[in-house]
């Protein structure tokens, strides 16, 4: 061994000091031996301590993983019978509005009140107004398909020709103000009033429509273009300073359509309601993930 070296075991010295294979030697020895190594100077003893403690943590480190797993994947099917339950209300919420607007759309039309405030509580309620088209002001609502007024309301046609409703300024004599009447729809080969002159209007009539309120540009859809006099959605306030009517829109009922004319009676009134598909969905899901977590971490012991 080279002088001035400590041996601690095969292979292990420590420069500077000396140590005997049996631990004997003077007291520096064995406090640079514990400063160095950091641990008890009786071989063996020490590191079989750690790995004994090591081995006594593993199976307790087990179990608090196996049961943070359990308790979480529990949230499962707790989240899907929430989902559930929720879908429930939703559905209750959804039959109760379609019940409310089939009583709205088959009430008997009552006159058009002036005042806007009592306007926004009539939606799709039927109203009867009098007076005289302007048909110098039209504005296009496209692309638009016709909805059949011979088949079950707010339904599409079969055919899929498009075209567009005509929008015209209606002065109601009664009242004093003008509104805007959706008079229906045209194909797109009509849109030009001078190829329509048979189904121009003229004179007082008394017309019955749906009340409309103002629409907000959903995602994708274009904006409008009022200098091509092309509208995409309902904007009320916009379509009233183009045509210098009121902020009033109502949808003409099919009675209105002449020969010649927009056909009326084109209000999209459907409501879908897919509630029972997602209340199985979420509650199928609820039931396999709990029937897979009981499995898995319960065990059934027969009683004695």
């Amino acid at each position: 061994m080279a002088p001035g070296a400590w041996w601690l075991g095969p292979g292990l010295r420590v420069a500077g000091l000396r140590l005997s294979a049996a631990g004997a030697g003077p007291a520096p020895a064995r406090a640079v031996r514990r400063s160095v190594l950091g641990v008890s100077p009786r071989p063996g003893l020490a590191w079989l301590g750690r790995y004994g403690s090591s081995a006594a943590k593993a199976p307790a480190t087990k179990a608090e993983d196996d049961s943070f797993l359990q308790w979480f994947l529990l949230l499962i099917p707790v989240t899907a019978f929430g989902l559930g339950t929720w879908q429930v209300q939703r559905r209750r919420w959804k039959l109760k509005l379609i019940a409310e607007l089939e009583s709205r759309v088959t009430a008997e039309p009552v006159p058009l009140p002036g005042d806007l405030m009592e306007l926004n509580a009539l939606e799709y309620r039927p109203v009867k107004v009098r007076g005289h088209f302007d048909h110098s002001k039209e504005l296009y609502m496209m692309p638009r398909t016709m909805v059949d007024p011979a088949r079950e309301a707010g339904r599409l046609s079969s055919s899929a020709e498009s075209g567009a409703h005509v929008i015209t300024p209606f002065h109601c004599t009664d009242l004093g103000i003008t509104i805007l009447v959706n008079r229906g729809f045209v194909p797109r080969k009509k849109m030009n009033p001078d190829t329509r002159r048979k189904g121009q209007i003229e004179g007082d009539v008394e017309l019955v429509g749906m009340v409309r309120l103002t629409e907000t540009r959903k995602p994708f859809v274009p904006e409008n273009n009022p200098e091509k006099n092309h509208w995409h959605y309902r904007d009320l306030e916009a379509m009233a300073r183009l045509t210098g009517t009121d902020p009033i829109f109502i949808d003409a009922d099919f009675r209105s359509t002449v020969p010649g004319g927009p056909i009326g009676g084109q209000t999209r009134v459907t409501l879908r309601n897919e509630h029972a598909q997602y209340i199985a969905t979420w509650y199928g899901l609820c039931a396999a993930t709990s029937y897979l977590w009981f499995k898995k971490f319960l065990r059934w012991t027969p009683s004695l």
